[in-house]
């Protein structure tokens, strides 16, 4: 059985060197990234047996991105095909006055035509937990559908399901956002969001812990974790309060932290830790993922560990 089933896109970054412009770069960093992917791979780097699912073109640019995410412990469990193509997101990090400057060119993906007809659902009916993000339903009226099904299925099979809202403007607007979680949610356990998406697709904008347990008892959700830049995350689980202090970090590259935090804390989730345990456990990560070039979180537990026992909270600005 494996502990933790994903699916959705992946992604190639390119990104130039520090502080180079994308207009005059000349050379690029490839990484491969990706919601979905890199949960996996952060949970995989804390001990959980994991698996992501997705459908990719069989051309050299696929298999570099089912070669990246077994190199960091993550089966795969791909359907091949000739059509479409491999997603490309361009970005350069850019310090004040000029921002970081992300580029996407994803049209014409092959994960997009992805159905859950094709996929492997056995490996999601046998998962201790499936976890998809809200970037898999945006980017497609198949993948929404598809979305729909495979919580569907994991349901049936006793599977607990976890949900990142993740929401994008680049993507859709926030109606519509609002319209396709409204259908997905009565299927999910666990919901990731940020302080930011509830007030912009539920329409709170007050407390954290008001807001959260209201979206729990309008959706019957187990558990609510909220995110908050810099003051660390809030979880709600059934009547209990949670919240941990984020942890201080030099900024790298703050990409796939947020993917660092929900792996790691399923991860700490599925070793049969509590809910203090998972968000301390996703702060650190979070923390250690942003000194990190890429999307990845390349660490071990016991470097995460060592975060945690640190206890030094992230300072605040």
């Amino acid at each position: 059985m494996t502990d933790l089933v994903t699916f959705g896109d992946a992604v190639l970054r390119l990104s130039p060197g520090s502080d180079t412009p994308l207009e005059a770069a000349d050379e690029f960093a490839v990484h491969v990234g990706g919601p979905e992917s890199n949960v996996a791979v952060a949970a995989s780097a804390l001990g959980l047996e994991t698996a992501w699912l997705s459908r990719l073109p069989k051309t050299p640019l696929g298999r570099r991105v089912v070669r990246e995410l077994r190199s960091h412990g993550v089966r795969t469990g791909v359907v091949w095909t000739v059509d479409g193509r491999v997603g490309v997101r361009y970005r350069a990090a850019g310090g004040s006055p000029r921002n970081t400057t992300t580029v996407p060119d994803r049209e014409g993906a092959a994960t997009t035509e992805a159905t859950a007809a094709a996929l492997p659902l056995e490996a999601v009916r046998a998962a201790e937990t499936f976890y998809v993000s809200g970037v898999t339903p945006a980017l497609s009226e198949t993948l929404t559908e598809t979305t729909a099904t495979v919580l569907e299925t994991a349901v049936e099979a006793g599977t607990e399901t976890a949900f990142d809202l993740r929401y994008d403007d680049q993507f859709w607007s926030a109606e519509e956002a609002r319209t396709c979680y409204d259908s997905l949610l009565s299927d999910v356990d666990v919901l990731f969001c940020s302080e930011g998406e509830l007030e912009e697709i539920f329409g709170h904008d007050g407390g954290v812990v008001p807001a959260g347990h209201s979206v729990r008892t309008t959706y019957d959700l187990e558990t609510v974790v909220v995110r908050r830049e810099r003051r660390g995350p809030v979880g709600l689980h059934g009547d209990e309060i949670y919240e941990r202090p984020a942890y201080d970090a030099t900024t790298v590259d703050a990409s796939g932290a947020r993917s660092a935090f929900v792996g790691s804390f399923l991860a700490e989730r599925g070793r049969g830790n509590g809910m203090a345990d998972a968000l301390a456990y996703g702060a650190a990560a979070a923390a250690l993922k942003r000194t990190i070039e890429g999307e990845a979180l390349v660490a071990s537990r016991a470097d995460v560990t060592a975060v945690v026992e640190s206890g030094e909270p992230a300072e605040t600005e």
